[in-house]
């Protein structure tokens, strides 16, 4: 048999490399869009000390949200947005341990004027047992029952724990902008938080809840926790908390 000629050869190997790569990052791919946030049960006490915001657990999914890479830039209004507003929304509580991201999908989805059940909205969310993937998807309901299919809401990603100040600031700006125009925020969240009445929020394994106001130009947000029993199931928390709680996850805006 003739050699195989060098220049040949090494053309034979570059595409060998090529196709092992494509098969790596396919795995990797599905390996992710396989992965699943649960929600996190409730453990809210007010004689908690008042830790700062916890980095999420060692334990939690590797599937976190991603930027979504079809999403244009937020419309920006010309008008100036109010220093503080809070939307009206219908709330309720979620029935069991996983529904977090349909209960907090579905509060949003009233403060825009849509009204539709949990099991609704876990049936276009994709919601099973082990809760709801990741922001995307509450983009993607959010874009599917609110704009026909168009692009209102974007995906946004905090990729690493703590949240830079930047990151902070891009998540008080989305809030302000997103709650202004009618709609509420939509956050996927891990670890804890004391809120500013000093009670303690705790949801390690993960969970989602729903920014439906804001003040002081949106340095605090009013978060709406289905998972939270206490009176309306709100409470207030500054911004570069909930950037924190938020990282290494993403919010729909």
């Amino acid at each position: 048999m003739h050699a195989e000629p060098v220049r040949e050869q090494a053309g034979r190997i570059r595409g060998i490399r090529r196709v092992r790569a494509v098969a790596i990052s396919g795995a990797l791919l599905a390996a992710t869009a396989a992965a699943v946030s649960a929600c996190g049960q409730v453990a809210d006490t007010s004689s908690a000390p008042a830790a700062a915001v916890g980095a999420p657990a060692a334990g939690l999914d590797a599937a976190r949200a991603v930027p979504d890479p079809a999403a244009a830039a937020p419309t920006q209004s010309t008008a100036p947005a109010p220093a503080e507003k809070v939307l009206a929304y219908d709330f309720q509580l979620q029935p069991n341990f996983y529904y977090c991201g349909p209960a907090a999908t579905r509060i949003a989805l009233t403060a825009a004027g849509h009204a539709i059940s949990q099991d609704r909205a876990a049936s276009l969310l994709g919601t099973t047992t082990n809760g709801t993937n990741s922001a995307l998807d509450t983009t993607r309901v959010l874009n599917s029952v609110i704009g026909g299919g168009r692009t209102v809401y974007r995906t946004r990603e905090i990729p690493a724990y703590p949240a830079t100040p930047a990151q902070a600031k891009q998540l008080q700006a989305d809030v302000v902008s997103t709650v202004s125009s009618g709609r509420a925020v939509v956050a996927n969240i891990a670890g804890h938080l004391t809120d500013n009445a000093g009670v303690f929020h705790s949801y390690e394994g993960g969970h989602y809840l729903t920014v439906v106001g804001y003040q002081d130009g949106g340095s605090t947000v009013k978060i709406a926790d289905p998972a939270n029993p206490r009176g309306d199931g709100t409470y207030w928390v500054s911004t570069p908390k909930l950037a924190d709680w938020i990282s290494q996850r993403g919010y729909s805006y």
